[in-house]
């Protein structure tokens, strides 16, 4: 007993296990453990991971997308609700009579209890055609009251807002981030003191949040306090902790209604303050036991919740530039060529083709995983921060592809929304940079670890046998993940089990080698940095990214599959497969060159750090593959369309997505014809002209027939029109706007 009581103390004085505090272990305990576990363990299993659902909406939930959300997508015109800053209020009306707000609540409440698949798909669908009209149906369907009452609420609180709520009578929002407390939202100010009153419990709140999504239309106020309850009314002690609670957005008191400007895309949002706000303690989510135990409502909600939200909208606005930019590389033409066809204009193309490839292929994967019933905490963070990420670079891409139809704002320009707007996902549901940093590998070294959390639970209980049994299998863990690592490494993974058969086999086992490596560095990590990992974010946040190109490569793979393996479809999975693991080998390449000093960091940054330059997992995609890849946008076709799906892409030749759709198709339909006449030029039987300019000379040589000269002209003309940009009279360009320093004066800032 002494012995192990002593063994115990050694491991707190030498922070041998990192300890936790309870809001800390609240947050590592939330969710569940998923396949990220199997990738944490370095032997993963494979045939699991590739059974892992990847559904399909039903057909209720597909005639939602193809009626009611394709309906509210016309009602909109993205140009005039960014110039008037609001959306129209029969749109408003529209999604009250249709259900929008309602998606997750259940069917006995008046709700529509959607999967986590449908709500991605409309949310995406919604995105693409304007962020402000998604954000307003996502936020009453994503974590707040609703999602919180459906899990937690009594059956008082659910009969009265439940209904309310789905049917759009009550707007919700939910205050949690303050000036004070942003990613670390355990640091929150806003408190709540209990006091009696008529012989009734009571809270007395007072509040200050900002950066509140639909704060400013909102009827009903989720929020988060501290409550405090210094004559231990609800038995609980002085310091309850965080709590949940629902407030009326008129009850006296509160300061609701001013307005951020989020990079001026009109969503509503806004701060939020309360002064002397009475409410009783049934206004606890959940009720009275529920006090102090907010904190692990909102960890459990996020588990799942960041799995399907932003991650939707990121991969609408990836599907939108990969049909949009692809469409204009095709028509629009330099030195004679359109540009699409230039190396130089390949390699973005490729990227944002393959990209969507891979964003669609996590999304339903996740999908899949929420609706079967996970909730995982760990992937969902990585598939929040991964996917607003690759959308920034993606729409960054883009704008480099479309040059100056890119810059120029108006009514045909497709992309400067949306990069005007990706930092906004980047920021919001937990800032990227912590996320990545701190929640993805901090929580999931120790949540999908399996002998981590043993060793802290045994620790903070004081059990030393425990301790040791855990240390001990720790041990064996380690010493079988180096010897695995090492034997893959040496043979290029051909040693590893792969149950997929062809060329994709192959991958399989690169990733195999990829988690082997990932898991036995973790444990170096583990071993040289103890408590103090959690300090070196570029080291976890490098971990991170391994374990994100890890899940992300085995969704394209399930995706492939799930698909019935498209031939089609290789070159993309193919690309997804080698950019997913040369991103896992640049990341392994930064943790060996800085793993930190001393015997082992010398081993690491030195003859491993060599080896691993010498023999990486991946080298990226070649060029031909990428232009393979790349080509998939430039053509109209079942390809490009399923690549693109679920996007609201009107063909209406008044909208640019119709030009550009109409001009597509008509040079393609005149592509055939112009490379006749170029042959003819080759062959010195006409003059060298553009090809529209020489289709008269073609005609009257009879090369070409009357009909295909009017495909060409026509053709030429779909071109001109889809590559022509905004400009606008002095009127109209000069519009009154407040300047942000006269706006300081008159106490519009904040």
């Amino acid at each position: 007993m002494l012995a192990m009581s002593w063994l115990v103390s050694l491991a707190r004085s030498r922070g041998l296990v990192p300890q936790m505090s309870s809001t800390e272990r609240e947050a590592l305990e939330a969710g569940t453990v998923w396949v990220d576990g199997e990738l944490f363990s370095g032997r993963p299993d494979f045939g699991r991971m590739l059974r892992e659902s990847y559904p399909r909406l039903t057909s209720e939930e597909q005639a939602f997308l193809d009626g009611p959300t394709e309906e509210v997508c016309r009602m909109i015109d993205p140009w005039e609700v960014a110039e008037q800053r609001q959306l129209p209020e029969s749109a408003l009306r529209f999604l009250r009579e249709n259900g929008f707000f309602g998606l997750v609540i259940p069917r006995e409440y008046g709700g529509k209890a959607f999967s986590s698949l449908a709500c991605s798909a409309i949310f995406g669908k919604l995105a693409s055609r304007s962020v402000a009209l998604s954000t307003l149906v996502l936020i009453p369907n994503s974590v707040g009251p609703g999602e919180l009452l459906v899990a937690y609420g009594t059956s008082e609180q659910k009969n009265h807002y439940l209904r309310r709520l789905a049917s759009g009578e009550e707007i919700p929002c939910f205050a949690l981030t303050e000036p004070e407390a942003g990613s670390d939202a355990a640091a929150i100010r806003s408190e709540g003191v209990v006091f009696r009153k008529d012989d009734r419990l009571w809270l007395r709140l007072r509040f200050d949040k900002r950066y509140i999504t639909l704060a400013p239309i909102a009827t009903l106020i989720g929020l988060a306090v501290k409550v405090r309850d210094p004559e231990n009314l609800l038995d609980r002690g002085e310091d309850v902790g965080i709590t949940c609670l629902l407030v009326p957005a008129r009850a006296p008191g509160v300061e609701i209604g001013r307005r951020h400007d989020a990079m001026g895309v009109p969503f509503p949002n806004g701060p939020l303050s309360g002064r002397d706000v009475v409410v009783p303690v049934d206004a606890i989510i959940g009720g009275v036991e529920w006090a102090g135990r907010g904190w692990q409502m909102l960890m459990e909600a996020l588990s799942s919740g960041r799995a399907v939200s932003l991650p939707a909208q990121s991969v609408a606005g990836a599907k939108m530039i990969a049909r949009g930019v692809g469409a204009y590389a095709a028509v629009r033409r330099q030195f004679g060529l359109a540009i699409g066809r230039f190396e130089g204009i390949e390699e973005p193309l490729a990227r944002i083709a393959g990209a969507a490839y891979l964003m669609e292929a996590a999304r339903v994967y996740t999908c899949g995983a929420v609706d079967g019933g996970q909730k995982p905490s760990v992937i969902s963070a990585v598939v929040k921060y991964q996917q607003t990420e690759l959308l920034r670079r993606l729409v960054t891409d883009g704008m480099d592809v479309m040059g100056g139809a890119g810059l120029c704002r108006g009514p045909r320009n497709l992309i400067a929304r949306g990069y005007v707007g990706a930092p906004i996902g980047i920021t919001v549901e937990g800032a990227n940079i912590l996320t990545r940093t701190l929640i993805v590998y901090g929580q999931g070294a120790i949540r999908c670890h399996p002998y981590a959390q043993r060793e802290i639970r045994a620790l903070a209980e004081g059990r030393g046998r425990a301790l040791v049994g855990a240390l001990l299998g720790h041990a064996g863990f380690f010493v079988r993940n180096v010897l695995r690592a090492t034997a893959l490494s040496l043979t290029r993974g051909q040693m590893a089990r792969s149950p997929l058969s062809g060329p994709t086999g192959r991958y399989v086992r690169k990733l195999a080698w990829a988690s082997a490596g990932f898991a036995a560095l973790s444990d170096l990590a583990l071993l040289a940095f103890r408590g103090r990992l959690k300090q070196k974010g570029k080291l976890t946040g490098r971990f991170a990214d391994a374990l994100a190109w890890m899940y992300f490569g085995v969704a394209a793979l399930r995706r492939y599959e799930a698909e019935g393996r498209p031939p089609e479809d290789a070159a993309l999975v193919r690309w997804s497969l080698e950019h997913a693991l040369h991103q896992v080998q640049l990341a392994f390449d930064g943790i060996l060159r800085n793993f930190g000093s001393g015997p082992l960091g010398l081993l690491l940054r030195g003859p491993l750090a060599l080896w691993s330059r010498l023999n990486p997992i991946s080298l990226g995609p070649s060029d031909r593959l990428g232009a393979q890849v790349a080509r998939t946008l430039l053509s109209p076709g079942a390809q490009r369309d399923r690549l693109t799906a679920g996007v609201f892409w009107p063909l209406d030749a008044r909208e640019q997505t119709g030009r550009l759709e109409m001009a597509l198709g008509m040079v393609a339909q005149a592509a055939p014809i112009e490379e006749r006449i170029r042959q003819a030029v080759r062959a010195r039987k006409l003059p060298r002209s553009s090809p529209e300019e020489g289709g008269q000379a073609a005609l009257e040589a009879g090369i070409i027939t009357a009909e295909e000269q009017v495909i060409l002209r026509v053709a030429a003309a779909a071109r001109e029109d889809a590559i022509r940009v905004d400009s606008f009279p002095p009127a109209p360009y000069f519009h009154p706007a407040d300047a942000p320093a006269e706006q300081e004066r008159a106490g519009v800032i904040r």
